[in-house]
């Protein structure tokens, strides 16, 4: 494409603002479109940089003039103007796909429907550690573009979503990592497994042989759908069920042990994350330190002195004996399994929020080994009370956060934990899950 190629950006939120930057400073026209209201925030910066956007609308006539069109990920495939843009044959990317053609820097992405965010922060973590040139970017920290726009660092670490991978074209990183994939977002996805899973296999659909993709050999939805989409590149399996010749597992005596070929291999018996569930985020993130020649000592300190981050199985307090956990971040079913399988007290389990064609069976078993009354937090909760009132002394409905965890503390006794672990977005009642975490923290310490 010329520099004289006219580029629209669908989007003003932060993915959308970093590729129009991107697009500024290499050179092109770019206009960006929005059909809701751009945050202050954005609307400043993009008129501090003389970017012409849009906002309460998009102007087709505009936008099917471009040469390129970079969508951002919360826009669905269904949206009208996604539409015509694809009726026009117009050429439309996500902004992982647009920064990735600039960027000259190593990359190390990470996907899956649980544990990307941990895995990635420790990744970066350990990189960090190591004292490379190294940006955290993509669903957390900065937009991969802005990063771009700003300096091409000599390493990057992006948490990629499914909703980033469904519109890239050559996006190629060097190593991949698949955490695993359990049912969420289907609705975006037509309620097929199988769409959603191509989504997430994507991630590694460029790489060739000289790339390496690191996936959990653990998981069966995983292993189901690898024959269909077997990447091109080197795999390197996870495991703490089995011994594994080459890649990372966990040994008899719950010490990590990775392995590569012609390499020494090396043990990691200490980790700050503690939980079936950080023991595959910590084998990814050392894997993928081994792999880039990061020495033994450095990844083996960063794994044990990291700390626990914000709304993922977060101690926030005890009040007369009750722990209260905030795990706000778990938006579906499988990441609340991973929650309720490390509780080790009776559990009085928050729940609830928008439904995205949740499975809730595989709970059934923890629910009944391990929770005794659940406090529902939702608009509409009546699958919830299908699926569990049976198994359970207590379910009770909540209006709002104050009122969830005020009932979850008289219905608790001293050794007891409450855990909000939602099992489902948060938008009816909440901007995000950040903030019903913040709220769950804050109503915690009111008591």
């Amino acid at each position: 494409m010329s520099s004289q190629g006219h580029i629209v950006v669908l989007g003003g939120g932060e993915s959308g603002y970093g590729a129009a930057l991107l697009a500024k400073r290499k050179g092109y026209p770019v206009f960006l479109s929005d059909g809701g209201t751009l945050k202050e925030k954005y609307k400043q910066r993009l008129r501090e940089e003389e970017i012409d956007f849009e906002e309460g609308g998009h102007t087709e006539a505009k936008i099917l003039q471009a040469s390129l069109v970079i969508k951002s990920p919360g826009i669905p495939e269904k949206a009208a103007i996604v539409k015509s843009i694809r009726q026009n044959n117009i050429p439309l990317v996500s902004e992982v796909e647009w920064a990735s053609r600039f960027c000259k820097g190593k990359m190390v992405a990470i996907t899956g429907s649980n544990g990307k965010t941990t895995t990635t922060m420790l990744t970066y973590h350990i990189l960090k550690n190591a004292e490379l040139d190294v940006a955290m970017v993509g669903n957390i920290g900065d937009s991969f573009a802005a990063s771009v726009a700003e300096k091409d660092h000599a390493y990057y670490v992006l948490e990629v979503s499914s909703f980033q991978l469904d519109d890239i074209t050559s996006f190629k990183p060097h190593i991949a990592v698949l955490t695993n994939i359990t049912p969420d977002h289907l609705d975006r996805y037509d309620y097929k497994m199988e769409n959603y899973a191509r989504s997430k296999f994507a991630i590694a659909r460029y790489q060739d042989a000289g790339d390496y993709f690191i996936y959990n050999q653990d998981d069966p939805e995983t292993l189901h759908y690898l024959e269909e989409h077997k990447p091109q590149s080197r795999m390197l399996p996870l495991s703490i069920e089995k011994t594994l010749e080459e890649g990372a597992f966990q040994n008899d005596q719950n010490i990590i042990q990775i392995q590569l070929k012609n390499q020494e291999s090396m043990s990691i018996n200490e980790l700050a994350l503690q939980g079936k569930h950080n023991a595959y985020n910590s084998m990814a993130a050392g894997l993928a330190g081994k792999l880039l020649g990061i020495r033994k000592e450095v990844i083996r300190e960063s794994l044990a002195g990291f700390e626990s981050i914000e709304h993922r199985l977060e101690p926030v307090l005890q009040v007369y004996g009750i722990d209260f956990i905030n795990d706000s971040k778990a938006t579906n079913v499988n990441s609340t399994w991973y929650a309720l399988e490390s509780m080790q007290k009776p559990t009085i389990w928050i729940v609830g929020g928008v439904d995205k064609g949740n499975d809730y069976s595989q709970l059934h078993k923890l629910v009944k080994e391990k929770v005794k009354a659940i406090v529902c937090l939702g608009v509409d909760n009546a699958k919830l009370h299908a699926e569990f009132e049976e198994m359970v002394p207590f379910m009770i409905d909540a209006a709002d956060m104050d009122e969830a965890v005020r009932i979850s503390y008289k219905l608790g006794a001293k050794n007891d934990a409450v855990l909000l672990s939602p099992a489902c977005a948060s938008f009816d009642l909440f901007e995000n899950y950040e903030d019903r975490g913040r709220q769950f923290k804050a109503a915690v310490r009111r008591l």
